[in-house]
Formats: C-alpha cells, sequence, structure tokens
C-alpha cells in the first residue's frame, strides 16, 4: 500500500565511473545527480533521519527497546491464544494471526534500522532492497485484510449474538484469515515486478528508512508513470475497501449498542470490541493522512515519521491494547504462569 509520488523522464545520471566515489555532501554517498552515466546501481543506501545522526546510540537503544517489547509482547499473546483452550474463538483466532503478522512486520524493518545506528551499515543490496519491500506492502495489506475480517466478526458477534455461533462457524473464520494472507501476499507481486524491472543508474540514496515504493521510483532513470498508477490503484483498493467495509460494520454496531437500555449493557457490549477500535484508529488514521494529502505536501522526513506511526508504533502497542482492556488474555497469563 503505497503513497505514490513517482515521476517521469528520464532520471539522474552520473558521468564517469570515477565520479561514483565522488559523495555528496548533502546525502552521505549519494552520487552527485547532475552528472550522466550509464553505470547501473547495484545497492542502495538507507539514508533515514537526516535530521538525527548525532543520536545515533540513543535511537539504537530506543529501536532496540521497541523490538525486544513488540516480539515480547506478540509472541506471548500468540502462544496463549494457542495453549489456552478458553481463547479458541473466532476473534482470538484472528488476534493470534495480527500477533504474529505484527512480528513479522516489526521484522521486516527495525533489524536494518539497528544495524545502521549501530555499526553506521546503511548499504542494503540491490535485491535484498526489493525483497524488503515487498515484505513490508505485504504485512500493510494483510494487516488491513485481518483487521476487516475482525470488523466483521465484531458485527456479527453485537448485532446478531443469537446466530452467531452459527454464521462464525470455524471454517469461515479459517477461510477468512487464509484469505486475507493469501490477497496480502499477492498483491503487492505486481508493483514489485514493474519497480524491479526499472533501470536505477543515478542516485542510490533512499530517503526513508527503509526500501519503500515511492522513494525508490525517485532513484529509476526511466519512465515511471506505469508503476505510480499501478502501486495507486492497488493502493486505494486495499485502503478505501477496507476502510469503508470496516467504518460501515462500526455504524451497525454503535447502533445496536445505542439500542440497548442501561449505560451498563451498552458499555459492556461495546468493550467487546473495545480492543479492535482502537487498534484500527491507531492504523487507519495515519494511513489516511499519508495518502489523502495533496503531492505538493509530500516531504520525506513528515513520511518517515508519520510511517513510524503504522510500521513501529503500532504493531508494539497491539499487545497493550490486547492485553490491558481484556480478561481473557490475562486469565490466560496467569494461569499459564502457575502452571510453571
Amino acid at each position: 500500500m503505497m503513497q505514490q509520488a513517482g515521476k517521469t523522464g528520464t532520471g539522474n545520471h552520473i558521468s564517469s565511473e570515477d565520479d561514483n566515489s565522488k559523495v555528496n555532501t548533502e546525502f552521505p554517498r549519494a552520487v552527485d545527480s547532475t552528472n550522466f552515466s550509464t553505470k547501473l546501481v547495484t545497492e542502495f543506501i538507507i539514508f533515514g533521519f537526516p535530521n538525527f545522526q548525532s543520536l545515533s546510540t540513543l535511537l539504537f537503544c530506543v529501536f532496540l527497546f521497541i523490538y525486544l517489547f513488540t516480539v515480547t509482547g506478540n509472541g506471548i499473546i500468540f502462544l496463549l491464544i494457542i495453549l489456552d483452550q478458553k481463547l479458541h474463538t473466532p476473534m482470538y483466532f484472528f488476534v493470534s494471526n495480527l500477533s504474529l503478522l505484527d512480528l513479522s512486520s516489526i521484522t521486516v524493518t527495525i533489524p536494518k534500522m539497528l544495524a545502521k545506528f549501530s555499526v553506521q551499515n546503511d548499504v542494503i543490496a540491490y535485491v535484498a532492497c526489493f525483497l524488503q519491500m515487498y515484505c513490508f506492502i505485504s504485512c500493510q495489506a494483510v494487516e488491513c485484510l485481518l483487521l476487516t475480517a475482525m470488523a466483521y466478526d465484531r458485527y456479527i458477534a453485537i448485532c446478531s449474538p443469537l446466530h452467531y455461533h452459527n454464521i462464525m462457524v470455524r471454517r469461515l473464520y479459517i477461510s477468512l484469515a487464509v484469505a486475507s494472507w493469501t490477497i496480502g501476499l499477492a498483491y503487492p507481486v505486481a508493483t514489485a515486478i514493474l519497480a524491479f524491472r526499472l533501470p536505477y543508474c543515478g542516485l542510490n540514496t533512499i530517503h526513508h528508512y527503509y526500501c519503500d515504493h515511492p522513494p525508490l521510483l525517485q532513484l529509476a532513470c526511466a519512465d515511471t508513470s506505469l508503476n505510480v498508477a499501478v502501486g495507486s490503484s492497488l493502493g486505494a483498493i486495499i485502503l478505501l475497501l477496507c476502510f469503508s467495509l470496516i467504518v460501515t460494520s462500526y455504524v451497525h454496531i454503535i447502533r445496536s449498542v445505542l439500542k440497548i437500555a442501561s449505560s451498563k449493557g451498552r458499555k459492556k457490549t461495546f468493550s467487546t470490541c473495545a480492543s479492535h477500535f482502537v487498534v484500527v484508529n491507531m492504523y487507519f488514521l495515519p494511513l489516511i493522512f499519508m495518502y489523502v494529502r495533496p503531492t505538493a505536501s509530500y516531504s520525506a522526513d513528515i513520511d518517515s515519521l508519520v510511517a513510524m506511526l503504522y510500521t513501529v508504533l503500532t504493531p508494539m502497542l497491539n499487545p497493550v491494547v490486547y492485553s490491558l482492556r481484556n480478561k481473557d488474555i490475562k486469565n490466560a497469563f496467569r494461569k499459564q504462569i502457575s502452571c510453571t
């Protein structure tokens, strides 16, 4: 799911092989964009956070903590749901999938950031960059689809509670999860292949903290209008479809909750989907901000900071949201601790 900011025409080139060794004073190890060459790029430089280069040690500690906390928290929730029979329900099945996805998503980006901050290893191989881009887009697409499936589950549970167990049978919720993973993994294939086939023969510095689609397109020395069109269309389909389905589900949920006579009953009913509601807002609001802005307002620094919200902050906070607000998870944790 990409914010598209491509370009057309020829890209930046360098004049000779000797110029490849020149270091641009503004962007570390970036090649001079005023020269021209036909030599193709064989690796990329992850620039990221240019205004915080002097805080590498602090950033390393912060992101190491975030990574360990996210892996530990999501790993615990995933194992608890597997081990505790009481958590073998559709809702927790989706939560376990979300935890596994968050583990995968944050592992795609954070380790490379840690290498950059610790040993100044900001080089990423050509193929590895596109693989990172594909994995990242896949994770974001799967998350959108899983959150939509979870919204449908909560809609059935609150709006049709008497028919919930007849509708949300094991076959259905497993099929929804499998479909989410399958569509999410297949969704960025065309985008990744088209980007991989572009020639990159000029600047090799990616102004982001991971290999993302728009920054890569800006480095291509060829017409990228097809890439922009394909990426924008696919991104809009996934994002708008999922978000509209989630909003529709919550409109019906809120209507059903408001029909409950007692305030205690309304609070208890809505609490069953409160965690999902919080996660949806944490995830989709930054995405909406990224993708509905005018093109003229795009900024590499702002995009990097906003992207942190749904690539790092959301996976980190998901375990907190689903554990602190959930008695079943707490009870399962106490049970496993007492058994040990």
